[in-house]
This record gives C-alpha cells, sequence and structure tokens, in this order.
C-alpha cells in the first residue's frame, strides 16, 4: 500500500472495511398508475398532475362510454413503462344498493323490511313516517282475494280467468332521502311496494320509477359537465368516444 501525501500534509486517516459491500437494489420498471373512482376522479387528478411534468397532454387522450357512464383517461399512451389508466365512473351509492330499490333479485319478509328500515332512519327525510312504517310492518296484516273463472263450452271454446287483490295495512309508497350515486348529491324519491304472495308467504320488491328516471336523466348530463371542466384543465387532451 502506498499512500501519497497532499503538498505541506503530513498525516492522514486511513479506515479499512471489512466484510461485504452493500447490496444494491435491483433496478425495477415505474410503478404504472391504475386508479378507479367516482365521476370526478379523473378531473381531480389532472388538477394535480397536468402541470408536474409526469406525462404531456399530447401523450394522453380520454375514452368516453356514455352507455356505461364511464370516462378512461390513458396517460404516456406510447410508452410500455410509464404508460397508465385513471377510470371515471358513475357508481350507485353502497347504501341506496343495499335498499335493494328496482332490483328485482331483492325480496323482503314484513319483518326484515321493518327492521331494515329501524336501522336506516336517516335516509328517511321524516321520522314519524320512519316509525310508523316500521310499526306497520313489524305488525304486517293482509288480505289476498283471489278469483278463479273457469269455462268450457261445448263447442270448444274456453275460458280460464285468475284475479288477484292483496290489501294490507302498508302505504302504497313512501318517501327516502338518499344519494343513487356516488360522489353526487342526496335525491328525493318516491318507492313503492309491491307485494309477492306464495302460499301463505308474503314478501316485498321495492320499485322507483323516479330512481330510473334519474339514471337516464344524468347518464349524458354528468359526463357532458365533466368533459367540460376537463378541457378547461387540460386542453390538449384528446377525448375520443367510444
Amino acid at each position: 500500500m502506498q499512500i501519497n501525501f497532499a503538498p505541506g500534509q503530513t498525516t492522514a486517516e486511513i479506515i479499512i472495511r471489512e466484510g461485504d459491500a452493500t447490496k444494491q437494489l435491483d433496478p425495477k420498471a415505474p410503478v404504472k398508475t391504475e386508479i378507479v373512482g367516482t365521476i370526478g376522479t379523473i378531473l381531480e387528478y389532472l388538477k394535480k398532475r397536468v402541470n408536474a411534468g409526469q406525462f404531456k397532454q399530447t401523450e394522453c387522450f380520454i375514452t368516453v362510454d356514455r352507455e356505461s357512464v364511464k370516462m378512461t383517461l390513458t396517460i404516456n399512451e406510447s410508452d410500455y413503462y410509464t404508460r397508465g389508466t385513471v377510470v371515471s365512473k358513475l357508481q350507485f351509492n353502497p347504501q341506496f344498493v343495499k335498499f335493494g330499490i328496482n332490483d328485482g333479485n331483492k325480496v323482503w319478509t314484513p319483518a326484515e323490511l321493518g327492521l331494515f328500515f329501524k336501522m336506516n332512519r336517516t335516509f328517511f327525510p321524516d321520522r314519524k313516517d320512519n316509525m310508523e312504517l316500521v310499526s306497520r310492518l313489524m305488525n304486517f296484516n293482509g288480505t289476498v282475494q283471489a278469483t278463479i273463472d273457469r269455462d268450457i263450452k261445448m263447442n270448444g271454446s274456453r275460458t280460464d280467468n285468475f284475479a288477484q287483490v292483496v290489501n294490507s295495512n302498508l302505504p302504497e309508497s313512501f318517501t327516502l332521502l338518499i344519494p343513487i350515486f356516488k360522489g353526487l348529491p342526496p335525491e328525493t324519491l318516491e318507492v313503492e311496494t309491491f307485494a309477492q304472495i306464495d302460499g301463505r308467504d308474503v314478501h316485498f320488491i321495492l320499485m322507483s320509477p323516479g330512481a330510473q328516471a334519474t339514471l337516464e336523466d344524468l347518464r349524458d348530463k354528468v359526463l357532458d359537465d365533466e368533459l367540460v371542466k376537463i378541457q378547461e384543465v387540460a386542453p390538449d387532451i384528446a377525448i375520443i368516444e367510444v
């Protein structure tokens, strides 16, 4: 070992290290952006990233699927390692889904529906109406009137009619104040109860034409409003209808 001193230097410290050198981490590809959120997700993402040097607007595009009420932003479209996607989608609010409104597969017994309404009182604009509805469901009574008319004539003509009328102590409809979609304000909905009779068993399904009408009305409006805001933030990103 040979040590050379600088001019005027008479002493120096030598440190000898033993053992293996620190292992270097293996290089890895960048983590790709993959985000799925509510209808305003793309706009919020662009507000924070559009001028951060993460991508160029001319290397990005947005696809719009009106049938699914969904938009997809693709960034760095030609780079395999940094290409990413951000999805905005109009999604039903989980609380609205729990009610099973307009879901023909969701059926309730009177007691089940009464307990559910009691635990979800916050979505009823009038507490008194909720308590009365719960009481009626927990003490449900109803009558079923069925009329059968069958007739076979000598010339072979046949008549076979069946009519059924259900009378109960429940109101025909009630009102909810509940958000239908994630990220949007609550809507006032009129919900109707429909009875299904199977022998002595009675089940209910909940229907709301208003909720369906709201979906149809919002489908294009929500997407168009978001696209206008996106173009204000990032005017050079291509927008493609699919």
